[in-house]
């Protein structure tokens, strides 16, 4: 039997790493986007996909996705995202806001319409992508890193809410991944070299290593796993001690 995805912000980067993944492994995928180019491009690519073009804040426009999918999706994931750089003292309201619309708010009206029909039909799984910023802020990363941690918020209180209806909540937490947002920091090479030395597995990731990650947590090995925030990060959220001289 068929299963149905729809993958938020998968015109690009992790988000169409994704929506690659579940294609290959015979879903059928919403490639879901606010960029109507993008999300075409990524889904004519792909076999049986459907390109749906909506601001995932917009609940109307949200709903309106769901509805042209066609089928109630078996998993859904959001992966969409912004960020804006920048000191939180030097931050513009209007920058905060912006992060908090698309990231945190975005997540809930997808989420919520996915519960909704999930939870008519008994049985699905959401998979929200979060960040190891959720769990160690970095400097100048804005609203970013606010975001992300109650985004792993809502994914527990999503897991405990939805689950006695069969659907499952759990979420991703990429580390250094070599895609997306996070391109134009690694076209340094010093950058580059700098990061991949404080991972204790001595790489960057890449988008496959996150998708690999959803489809794992969405395989019949992951059933009994709600709630949950899986770290791919290749250890560098537990390396503090490493990186400093002992006495």
């Amino acid at each position: 039997m068929t299963r149905h995805a729809i993958v938020t912000g998968a015109g690009h980067g992790i988000g169409a790493a994704i929506a690659r993944r579940l294609a290959a492994a015979g879903y059928r995928v919403g490639v879901f986007d606010i960029d109507p180019a993008r999300t075409a491009a990524i889904a004519v690519a792909l076999p049986d996909a459907v390109a749906l073009t909506a601001d995932v804040a917009d609940e109307d426009q949200v709903r309106a996705a769901f509805d042209a999918f066609g089928a109630t999706p078996d998993l859904v994931v959001n992966n969409a995202g912004i960020v804006r750089f920048g000191a939180l003292v030097d931050q513009s309201v209007a920058d905060f806001a912006a992060t908090v619309r698309v990231n945190l708010l975005g997540c809930y009206v997808v989420s919520r319409e996915a519960a909704r029909r999930m939870l008519s039909r008994g049985a699905g799984h959401i998979v929200n992508i979060t960040s190891i910023n959720s769990r160690t802020p970095g400097p100048g990363a804005g609203a970013y890193p606010a975001t992300k941690a109650a985004i792993a918020q809502l994914t527990r209180q999503m897991a405990i809410e939805c689950g006695p209806g069969g659907v499952r909540v759990n979420a991703i937490s990429p580390g250094f991944i070599d895609a997306g947002m996070s391109e134009p920091i690694y076209q340094d090479p010093q950058t580059r070299a700098s990061r991949a030395a404080g991972v204790p597995l001595k790489r960057l990731g890449t988008a496959d290593d996150i998708a690999s990650a959803v489809l794992y947590l969405d395989s019949d090995n992951a059933t009994y796993i709600n709630g949950h925030e899986l770290v791919v990060d290749g250890g560098v959220v537990h390396s503090l001690l490493a990186q400093l001289p002992r006495i």
